[in-house]
């Protein structure tokens, strides 16, 4: 029973639980039982919520047994990235510098789940503050892919995603910067979607990069990230960046699930060096699969996008070292070197030292650099004119196409340890994912078949403009509903059985 229970996608658990054939409380244990009997393997959670996960599951169910009206994923489990706070829940940020801190607040996403009876199991691990594309540099220890627990899950959000792949949650909450909901859906076989900028709220998210980061929802299918994207999405007056419009209708473009007559585009700098053969290959297949399901393809020249890895590593490093500044040992998380003799400049020096990791020390350090007096406009100032560029590119492109594909990364998980001492081979697995940020686009990722290298997911990326996210959810459906059918059972069936 509880194995059934765990498979189910997260619009079937909602139907059985409003059908009375299954009680929140069921589902929660089953999924609760399912991370204790997996995640030494996985290590995709920080924190479980037991006991709050059980009282919110009853909650739901008293809700029901009083005829009270619920929403559509009530009594519905859900793995929270740890960078969102959340009353009287550990939030770290996989940092030691935030160890054991316990917010006196909701996130504004975190409330929106709560109102919306979704029950949260627990924050799932993440890299420290959010950079990463591997899960490894988290404090708390790597998070390991379900599909090979030799290799990553990718970052920045590889718990949530590998919660999802090892079915310990039918539903997760990521956050994307320059790719940290994408690439990790990618590695592990399920679906991410990176929202329009503005369109869920950074209220409560652990700053990384703020004109980059934005908060978004991870599934296992396109529906079940659409149910959960309409639950997140809204104008949040708390947040000065939130966009203030009606939500896209995501869940009807995911039912619709039809291309015919779409435009795709093509970009021709998605493309060349450094790319898996296997990768290339299911790629290509998604092209035609697109074409032969009524989409009409055209090939786009977008050259800015060849500078926008480089823009990416001097504006999100720069605005991370502001951000950061906050973490000073002085007004809340670690603190050390609080001895008689040690000047406030010392406690927080030696708190930094601490409790920072080596990948945060290293942005730091550029952004601070960047934007430093004598080589703000050599640098920071460049990176934004490049990032202009890559938007007026963006909008060239999006005049010829309603939607652009491309490969979400150049290559299929890595192991562990391959990259850890070489920061440049792990920021070229954003080359496909950055320019969004960049931009602000919405963008998602879903799995388009297995390498013929490796026998590990490809992840197939679908980029719409902003606040078109419901384009995203159609073409996505379409092809997801091609690939079923092909290979006659859902992706993830063919992914190792854990424990």
């Amino acid at each position: 029973m509880t194995d059934h229970i765990i498979r189910l996608t997260a619009a079937r658990t909602a139907e059985k639980i409003a059908s009375g054939e299954l009680t929140a409380l069921q589902v929660t244990e089953a999924h609760l039982a399912r991370i204790e009997a997996t995640d030494e393997k996985v290590g995709a959670f920080l924190h479980v919520d037991r006991e709050g996960a059980l009282a919110q599951a009853r909650a739901v169910d008293a809700k029901r047994a009083r005829g009270e009206e619920l929403g559509p994923l009530a009594g519905v489990p859900l793995a929270l990235k740890d960078a969102f706070t959340t009353t009287g829940v550990p939030t770290t940020c996989g940092s030691r510098i935030l160890e054991g801190w316990i917010p006196p607040y909701d996130a504004t996403l975190t409330r929106k789940l709560k109102e919306a009876d979704v029950v949260i199991l627990g924050k799932t691990n993440m890299d420290e503050f959010a950079m990463g594309s591997s899960t490894e540099n988290s404090a708390y220890g790597p998070t390991a892919n379900p599909w090979d627990l030799n290799r990553v899950p990718g970052g920045s959000g590889g718990g949530s995603a590998a919660a999802l792949a090892a079915f310990q949650a039918p539903l997760a909450i990521g956050t994307d910067t320059g790719g940290s909901i994408r690439q990790p859906a990618a590695l592990t076989g399920t679906v991410g979607v990176k929202p329009t900028y503005g369109a869920v709220s950074r209220y409560g998210l652990v700053a990384y990069s703020s004109s980059l980061d934005q908060g978004g929802p991870c599934a296992r299918t396109v529906l079940d990230t659409a149910l959960l994207h309409e639950v997140i999405a809204g104008h949040d007056p708390l947040d000065s960046t939130s966009i203030d419009a009606p939500v896209p209708p995501v869940v009807d473009a995911a039912l619709s699930a039809d291309v015919a007559g779409m435009r795709i585009g093509v970009v021709k700098q998605f493309a060349g060096e450094g790319y898996q053969p296997g990768v290339v290959q299911r790629f290509n297949e998604s092209v035609a699969l697109l074409e032969e399901l009524g989409a009409r393809i055209i090939e786009l020249d977008c050259p800015s996008f060849d500078l926008a890895l480089a823009a990416y590593y001097l504006i999100a490093p720069s605005e991370a070292s502001s951000n950061l500044a906050r973490f000073d040992g002085i007004r809340y998380g670690l603190r050390t070197g609080d001895t008689p003799g040690h000047s406030a400049e010392d406690v927080t020096a030696l708190t930094r030292e601490a409790g920072f990791g080596p990948e945060v020390k290293r942005r730091i350090i550029l952004g601070t650099y960047a934007l430093s007096s004598g080589y703000y406009d050599a640098y920071y100032g460049s990176a934004q004119k490049v990032r202009t560029l890559i938007m007026r590119d963006f909008d060239q492109a999006f005049a010829q196409a309603d939607v652009i594909v491309s490969p979400t990364m150049p290559t299929t998980a890595f192991p562990i340890g391959e990259r850890v001492d070489d920061p440049l081979a792990m920021y070229l697995a954003d080359l496909c994912t950055i320019p969004t940020n960049l931009a602000g686009n919405c963008a998602m990722s879903l799995p388009c078949g297995l390498s013929p290298d490796d026998g590990l997911p490809v992840g197939l990326q679908i980029i719409a403009p902003p606040m078109k996210d419901h384009r995203l959810y159609r073409t996505g459906a379409a092809l997801e509903a091609a690939f079923t059918a092909r290979r006659g059972h859902p992706l993830l069936d063919e992914a190792p059985v854990l424990g």
